[in-house]
């Protein structure tokens, strides 16, 4: 196994303080067969000069500047540089557990192609992690320990960034990191669930995922969650809508109110129901808000959750079953 090469592609950019730790990470893999592909993407610090220093002592580092500017072009570039087998994706400012290759390689090599290798990741930071992640972290590895990771796909990404694996074939049929589209990671799991590829679970922690105050996720526009429910709904409406079926919005708040101005946008009747009597008969955008009861009397109806609040959740999740509607065919959580 250990003749097959594995591509690590990373992009970075003023992560000085991260990238030995990064770097080391991958030197001191189990599995030995890797090549790192690695473009800085327009640093203003000294960590370019911490890759170059690497790459004098491991060939296996291949150290290159971003023609175009960000994280897809920077990842785009790795890729075309790139001759690996398999394709695996890792961030700067990151940690890899020993054995992240070798088990990943492992999984994808017994389950065959039209699979995705995962891991379970861990959150740190020297500051502690707040509320927020770890309730993300806990949440994202419970579908992966289940392999079950689309089934929430419209909540949020299900396939962390830094802690997946494909074979090149099928990294292409999902068409690599050609679509110009941010946030790149969350779009390449939904081609991935487009194209069937199916997520092989993983009880193992292979990946330490860094927060901090600076990191992109935090302050790149591109990664605002107005970015995440235009590409929610552009996707539901290829892969999970039904024309023949009325579709509803529940839910009024922010993201409600979003989702029903993207639908109006491309022209798709909605019916909008809510359970908050201060909303319920009124008007928005021209839409009448009905109670949600109202889902009784349409004829199998599809329905966008747009409801963020846990305790909510549960009592519409409750609500659907006892009306033997099933996720991912009748109802779909946005959030």
């Amino acid at each position: 196994m250990q003749n097959e090469l594995i591509s690590i592609l990373i992009p970075f950019k003023n992560t000085k303080t991260y990238l030995v730790e990064c770097l080391d990470s991958i030197i001191n893999q189990s599995y030995q067969h890797w090549e790192l592909l690695i473009v800085d993407d327009h640093s203003i610090d000294n960590s370019y000069d911490i890759v170059l220093a690497y790459t004098e002592k491991d060939k296996r580092i291949k150290l290159f500047r971003n023609h175009g500017n960000g994280i897809i072009a920077a990842l785009q570039l790795a890729f075309s540089k790139s001759s690996g087998d398999y394709i695996t994706r890792m961030d700067s400012d990151d940690i890899m557990h020993t054995e992240k290759l070798q088990l990943m390689i492992a999984d994808l090599k017994t389950h065959g192609k039209k699979h995705i290798a995962l891991g379970l990741v861990k959150y740190f930071s020297a500051n502690g992690i707040g509320d927020g992640y770890a309730k993300y972290e806990s949440w994202l590895n419970n579908l992966t320990s289940q392999g079950n990771n689309y089934s929430e796909i419209y909540k949020e990404c299900v396939i962390p960034s830094p802690c997946w694996m494909l074979h090149r074939d099928d990294f292409l049929t999902c068409e690599a990191f050609t679509p110009n589209r941010y946030p790149e990671d969350y779009d390449l799991t939904f081609r991935c669930y487009k194209n069937n590829i199916k997520c092989i679970p993983s009880q193992t922690i292979l990946h330490y995922w860094r927060d901090y105050s600076t990191r992109a996720s935090r302050t790149d526009e591109h990664y605002a969650e107005n970015h995440f429910l235009e590409l929610k709904v552009d996707y539901f409406l290829a892969l999970n809508y039904d024309k023949s079926r009325p579709l509803t919005i529940w839910g009024a708040g922010q993201k409600g109110k979003k989702v029903a101005r993207l639908l109006k946008q491309k022209k798709i009747s909605f019916i909008w129901i809510c359970d908050n009597p201060k909303k319920i008969g009124k008007h928005i955008y021209d839409e009448f808000l009905y109670n949600f009861e109202h889902l009784q009397k349409l004829n199998k109806p599809q329905s966008i959750v747009s409801v963020a609040n846990a305790a909510s959740q549960e009592d519409i999740k409750t609500y659907f079953k006892s009306q033997h509607m099933s996720p991912m065919i009748d109802y779909f959580f946005f959030c």
